[in-house]
């Protein structure tokens, strides 16, 4: 879901200008950290490199990865965020 959120500001000649922002988050699961020897006190993970859904969006099963198995939550989650602003000059009055 992008937001995007605009700003009017006015200086004191009367000139309005006007500044948008808006701001892009994607987020992407990469390996998967789920300790597999922990019951037995060690430390083993599967080497999963990255998430993949089992399934389509919206469903049960796009929370389980198709390659290992494992709940989505075990991978490390990235999450990049990207913001763009625009910005047009004030208005002239002649």
């Amino acid at each position: 879901m992008k937001k995007r959120q605009v700003v009017v500001k006015r200086d004191r000649s009367g000139r309005s200008s006007s500044t948008s922002s808006s701001m892009v988050r994607t987020v992407r699961y990469c390996e998967c950290q789920k300790n597999h020897a922990a019951n037995l006190g060690g430390y083993a993970v599967d080497g999963c490199r990255e998430f993949m859904a089992s399934g389509e969006d919206g469903t049960t099963e796009a929370l389980t990865c198709a390659a290992c198995g494992c709940h989505r939550n075990f991978h490390r989650r990235e999450v990049e965020t990207e913001v763009v602003c625009e910005y047009s000059p004030p208005n002239s009055y002649r």
